[in-house]
């Protein structure tokens, strides 16, 4: 069994290419249902897309990484050479190791940051309800959720985190003398967007507003913070009224465009606007951070900030590094051994079989009247002859050197090492010889 995986993160390709590859949670089984049907042997599939990162995993009968790559690149509408220089491929231990380290928070934007665990648990759901997920891949994700559980119990790995909308805050902070005089416009009503409500809500602010394409969404989320909840149809003509405006929504295209926010900025008397755009693709046109008051955010230009308290935990990353580097070890070993799967059933198959021929020749003996200790000693031989039938035929076939080689196989797995090493050395006593006789 082969296991690939390939992707595009926040470290790899910038904000605008990672928005061609982003799929909203509902799109992944139609997404999978069109990745297995474009490749010859349809593998085993699983989709994980977030702001930061697209990543696609496989198992199947062999690798295809390039058919895999060429069909992400057609669905983004990019080049397979342009999405190939900024994406990575891995294969077999690498995926397991990747994917351990996405699962406790190493590879994101944010060390530690438990909010991807999350999404890949929701991406694997998606993908087991779209029938693309088979025994390798559930078994990959399932140790990723494991190893990630002990990387956060075993180490303080997730101290000290400062998420995305805890660095929106602190921006807000350093524009705004007081965070209690500003009024603040939360457009979307998921996660991400009550992650940066309950850092908002926490300093006080005069007024905070969600509008949201779902009112019942909009106002279960708004209930929480005791705010006001509007339609999103009504964000152009209300922009002006907010200080500070953070966007995460899953739409495809921009929901705030440069005209509005210019005419938003004339009613302000150009009193500035705090902008942060959480979305990918991006929520608001990039064209709007050469406006001269708007202070525009986007999720990578957060990056420097949220790695400020890294270092805090960098001494926990080893003993993290060391743990996954276990369960990795774990994964490869498991999926060598579900290499010999096809041939320990083909064995016990064959072994059935003999089986059943010689109980048949039993009764067959009992009916004629032989006693039973006869039908036992014949049943034994016969089964003994058919085992070790091939064994032998190829130890007599065989020239000294592959004889040698072949006589440690066989007395490892029937005598386990009992056979000493001079009994078999070219030229030397055969060591079947004292085998002669029972074929």
């Amino acid at each position: 069994m082969a296991v690939w995986a390939l992707g595009i993160n926040h470290t790899t390709a910038p904000l605008d290419l990672r928005g061609r590859f982003a799929f909203a949670l509902d799109q992944i089984a139609p997404t999978l249902h069109g990745l297995r049907g474009a490749l010859p042997r349809p593998p085993e599939a699983a989709i994980i897309s977030t702001c930061n990162r697209t990543e696609i995993y496989c198992a199947g009968d062999q690798l295809e990484i390039v058919p895999t790559l060429d069909w992400l690149a057609h669905s983004g509408g990019v080049s397979p050479a342009l999405l190939r220089s900024h994406t990575y491929a891995l294969e077999e231990g690498q995926v397991a190791r990747h994917a351990f380290r996405v699962a406790s928070g190493l590879d994101s934007m944010v060390l530690g940051e438990p909010q991807i665990l999350g999404q890949m648990k929701d991406a694997v759901r998606a993908a087991e309800e779209a029938g693309a997920l088979g025994t390798t891949l559930n078994q990959l994700f399932q140790r990723s959720f494991a190893v990630a559980k002990e990387v956060r119990t075993s180490t303080e790995i997730g101290a000290h985190s400062i998420s995305m909308a805890a660095a929106s805050v602190r921006l807000a902070g350093q524009l705004f003398e007081d965070l209690n005089d500003i009024r603040v416009l939360f457009v979307g009503a998921g996660e991400m967007i009550e992650l940066a409500a309950t850092h908002f809500a926490a300093k006080n602010p005069k007024a905070m507003v969600i509008a949201n394409r779902s009112l019942d969404r909009g106002e279960k989320l708004a209930s929480r913070f005791g705010a006001e909840v509007m339609r999103l149809a009504d964000l152009p003509s209300r922009l002006h009224e907010f200080d500070a405006v953070i966007s995460c929504t899953a739409s495809t295209l921009p929901l705030i465009g440069l005209g509005a926010v210019e005419r938003a900025l004339k009613l302000r008397r150009h009193r500035p606007m705090f902008m942060v755009d959480l979305a990918v693709p991006r929520d608001i046109e990039p064209e709007v951070a050469r406006l001269d008051d708007v202070y525009l955010y986007t999720v990578d230009d957060l990056s420097a900030i949220v790695q400020s308290g890294g270092e805090k935990r960098l001494a926990a990353v080893a003993q993290a590094e060391a743990i996954i580097e276990t369960g990795v070890q774990s994964f490869v070993h498991w999926l060598g051994q579900r290499g010999t799967v096809p041939l320990i059933q083909a064995l016990n198959a064959q072994a059935d079989s003999w089986r059943e021929n010689e109980l048949v020749r039993a009764r067959k003996l009992l009916a004629r009247g032989e006693s039973v200790d006869a039908v036992l000693e014949a049943l034994s031989r016969g089964l003994t002859q058919k085992m070790l039938h091939g064994t032998l035929a190829e130890l007599h076939a065989s020239d000294p050197t592959q004889r040698a080689q072949l006589a440690t196989t066989v007395s490892r797995l029937f005598l386990r090492g009992a056979i000493p090493p001079d009994a078999v050395r070219p030229g030397g006593p055969r060591e079947d010889d004292h085998l002669d006789g029972v074929l």
